[in-house]
């Protein structure tokens, strides 16, 4: 199969197949766009569509995300995970309303020197946004191009992914006005019909000359990174009520949970009586209550929560970072996952 033959039977397919009523669809607005690229990395569309939707109807446009405070901003982003991704996103619009004007590149060069934006999905913005002539290569892309022409190797690789870049530049349909249609259909076709797990190749319309079809290797392409067995940390964490308020800790802007509301830690070599005595000028109990695991990238963190309930509020918190949350502001307050899931097992009539 030709190059030009490959996009065109693409594209023939993404007219009559794919996807065209999501709701950042149909929009020449880069940062409507631009907001629907950064939530759909490494995040399903059925998950991205409500908060896509809240997103648009809190900040309207990039002027009023850049004004919000980041707190605003990774309340609303709550739940979504991979928070990089919402503290990029306010820096980035920052970076517009200060360096650009308040007007959102359409350039795949200028876009990728914002904060949160690689090369794949600055040309997706500038593709959608701008009718630019840019190939992207996000994972549905890799996954059709490595099962289509029988690519070996990790595509996470650099030699691999440089061939692929190669490869997806020189399949760029000429017509201008295709590019933007030849795109979606990347992504639709490996988000809905070459997936990862469980394939439909029946309804691909490029299976027929499928190298992995071909030769029976759909479920070994791309091959996958070698696997290593995450290391495990340990964190205790406490869980303290005075009343209807739950006491939480802002994290640093960077590492795990930068930004967000956690429990304050316990330290590994703390006894955890005396740390809350040291905390809270008296002695209290402590119960354990039931343990949680979650999941990184590259670690699992094994979570011990500790129930800690005051008698009185005390005078001023010892630690500038601490602060009471109310228990009726848990949903909309900026948490990750795994402390919204302890909170949400605390009876409600505490």
């Amino acid at each position: 199969m030709t190059h030009t033959n490959f996009s065109a039977r693409l594209i023939d397919w993404q007219l009559q197949h794919g996807r065209h009523d999501l709701p950042w669809q149909n929009s020449r607005d880069p940062y409507r766009i631009w907001l629907s690229e950064i939530m759909l990395q490494q995040t399903q569309v059925a998950t991205v569509i409500p908060y896509y939707l809240r997103f648009l109807a809190r900040f309207p446009d990039v002027a009023a995300l850049a004004a919000a405070p980041r707190e605003d901003v990774m309340g609303l982003w709550s739940g979504l995970g991979y928070y990089a991704r919402a503290r990029n996103l306010h820096r980035a619009a920052c970076e517009v309303m200060e360096k650009h004007g308040g007007r959102f590149p359409k350039s795949a060069q200028v876009l990728a020197e914002l904060p949160g934006i690689g090369r794949s999905t600055a040309a997706a913005i500038a593709v959608f946004a701008g009718n630019e002539r840019a190939a992207i290569l996000d994972g549905n892309v890799k996954r059709v191009l490595c099962r289509f022409f029988g690519i070996e190797g990790f595509p996470g690789e650099r030699a691999v992914e440089e061939r692929l870049w190669t490869l997806a530049e020189a399949l760029l349909p000429e017509r201008p006005e295709s590019i933007g249609i030849y795109i979606q259909a990347q992504m639709d076709l490996g988000a809905t019909v070459c997936t990862r797990a469980r394939p439909v190749c029946e309804h691909c319309p490029l299976a027929g000359e499928c190298a992995a079809r071909i030769s029976g290797r759909v479920a070994e392409l791309p091959a996958r990174r070698a696997k290593k067995t995450p290391p495990r940390r340990m964190s205790r964490v406490a869980v303290v009520i005075f009343g209807r308020k739950v006491l939480l800790e802002r994290r640093p802007p960077a590492g795990i949970w930068g930004g967000l509301l956690a429990f304050p830690e316990i330290p590994a070599e703390s006894d955890i009586q005396t740390w809350a005595a040291r905390h809270f000028g008296i002695d209290i109990g402590a119960r354990e209550l039931p343990p949680l695991t979650h999941s990184f990238t590259h670690f699992t963190l094994e979570i011990a929560p500790w129930r800690i309930d005051l008698p009185a509020a005390p005078h001023a918190l010892a630690e500038p970072a601490w602060q009471w949350l109310e228990r009726e502001h848990i949903a909309t307050a900026a948490l990750p996952a795994p402390v919204r899931k302890i909170l949400a097992q605390l009876p409600e009539q505490d």
